[in-house]
């Protein structure tokens, strides 16, 4: 994969992540300042959105990571080989994911001793 191409679809995604971020941050509940105590099935609803939101931020925040992560192998030198192996990281893959670091029979082992 051409790497400007590659940079600029990751900047991309990244400007798009840390909006992303931004937004979902900013619709966190937020304390209510009414003097009347809050109805249990609003309070239930809430903290379900809640943990929703939260989960969907963990989310954004990882595949952040991953993309400045693959920014800096850009910066360096290393990106398109896989940190494991050290082999190319085939073009379809980077195409797909840009920000791969790893070649697919790398990330399938990794996967599985997650398990």
């Amino acid at each position: 994969m051409d790497t400007a191409i590659a940079r600029k679809r990751l900047q991309e995604t990244r400007d798009e992540l840390d909006r992303s971020i931004t937004v979902l941050q900013g619709d966190q509940p937020r304390e209510h300042g009414s003097d009347y105590p809050p109805d249990a099935a609003d309070a239930g609803s809430n903290l379900s959105e809640s943990e929703r939101t939260e989960a969907v931020i963990s989310v954004a925040k990882s595949q952040l990571a991953e993309v400045l992560d693959a920014l800096h192998r850009l910066d360096e030198g290393s990106y398109g080989l896989c940190a494991d192996c050290g082999k190319p990281v085939p073009e379809g893959r980077l195409d797909a994911k840009p920000e791969a670091s790893r070649c697919v029979a790398c990330q399938g082992k990794r996967d599985r001793l997650r398990r």
